[in-house]
This record gives structure tokens, sequence and C-alpha cells, in this order.
């Protein structure tokens, strides 16, 4: 006589299942970030997370979509801390708020496994175009900054998407490099004074 499968049953299945993927992201992640991608093997990551290599491969097609998977949390860690740095100024000055979402940015370029995973191998990885369409969550966060800072008077009318992909490109190739510099807490510290030229001249502009 066939049974049936209980919500609870199913929901328990599910919960395995999510802490298999959370298991096998954090394995792929450390090694990712130590190793970069060609020197990270599934053997190694599957040895790590305590899993067979089956189970690995229902959870992610090959290497390069468990690649995808750590560069996606990556970058949501990124767009989380650049959104908590701009509302913690928001109240203050709307611009400013900008400023400082870019400099939490910047700064978490300086993370060495941020830097590898997110500056150095993800474009070779995965490809330009997939990149982009990841990081366009940032492009937004930028978008929205720069609108709210017109909305407010803090800076000039203009057309808002022209300067958030200007501003958003040169922060991604200032970030490219910190993570390539010798010494990068001097080059953070650099582009940010840069940087903060480029925010009070874009304010002080009629």
């Amino acid at each position: 006589m066939a049974t049936s499968t209980s919500p609870r049953t199913r929901r328990t299945q599910q919960q395995r299942s999510d802490a298999t993927t959370a298991d096998l992201l954090t394995a792929a992640r450390d090694l990712f970030a130590a190793e970069g991608y060609g020197g990270t093997s599934l053997d190694a990551v599957c040895a790590r997370a305590g899993v067979s290599k089956g189970a690995l491969y229902h959870h992610f097609r090959n290497k390069e979509d468990l690649f995808l998977g750590v560069y996606v949390a990556e970058e949501g860690k990124i767009a989380e801390q650049v959104a908590a740095a701009y509302l913690a100024k928001a109240d203050e000055d709307l611009w400013d708020a900008v400023y400082e979402g870019c400099k939490a940015y910047l700064r978490m370029s300086l993370d060495p496994g941020v830097q590898r995973i997110t500056l150095l191998d993800a474009p070779g990885a995965l490809g330009v175009e997939a990149v982009d369409e990841v990081t366009e969550q940032c492009v937004k966060q930028m978008y929205v900054g720069v609108k709210r800072a017109i909305a407010g008077g803090r800076i000039a009318p203009r057309p808002v998407e022209p300067l958030a992909r200007l501003l958003f490109g040169g922060l991604s190739e200032s970030a490219k490099t910190i993570g390539r510099a010798e010494d990068p807490e001097r080059a953070q510290r650099e582009a940010l004074e840069e940087l903060r030229r480029v925010f009070d001249a874009v304010a002080g502009a009629a």
C-alpha cells in the first residue's frame, strides 16, 4: 500500500536539502577564496563539506554553477553592507549617504576572499555578461541613491542613469585596482580621496 509524504516530512527533506546546499556553498567559498577558481576541485569541496560527489551534482550542475552560487552570495553580502552604510547616513545627507555606500563597497574590496572571488576570478570563470547580470543589483542601488539625492535637492537635476553608471563603473575599476595593488590599504585610501573630490564636484555643479 502506497503511503503519501506528509507536509512535515516534505519540510524536513527541504531543510536537509537547504542545509546541504549551504554546506557546499560555505566549503566552496572557503576554497575559492584561498585557492582561486582554477585551484579548487570539486573533490576538495565535497571533502570539506562532508558530502558525496553525487550530492553536489544534485544541487549544482558543475564547478562553474557552484562558483556562480558563491559569487551571487558574495555580491549579496556586498549589497547588504552598501545598503546599511547608505541608510545610516540617509537621514542626515542623501548625497553623503551615497558616498558612504561607495566607501563600504571599497572597504569590502580589502577582504582577500572578496578580492579573489568577485574581482579577480569571476569575470574569467563566469564571463563578463554573467558578472554584469549579477552586479546589476549594485547598479540599481546607485541609481536609487542618485535619484533620491536629486529629488532631495542635494545635487542638481540631471539624467540619473548616466551618472549612476559612471559612478558605479569607476567604483568597480577602483575596487579591481585595490584588489591587485601591492599595498591595498594605500590604494583604497587614495581611491576614497579621489571619490570624495568627485562627489564634492558633483554636489557643487550647477
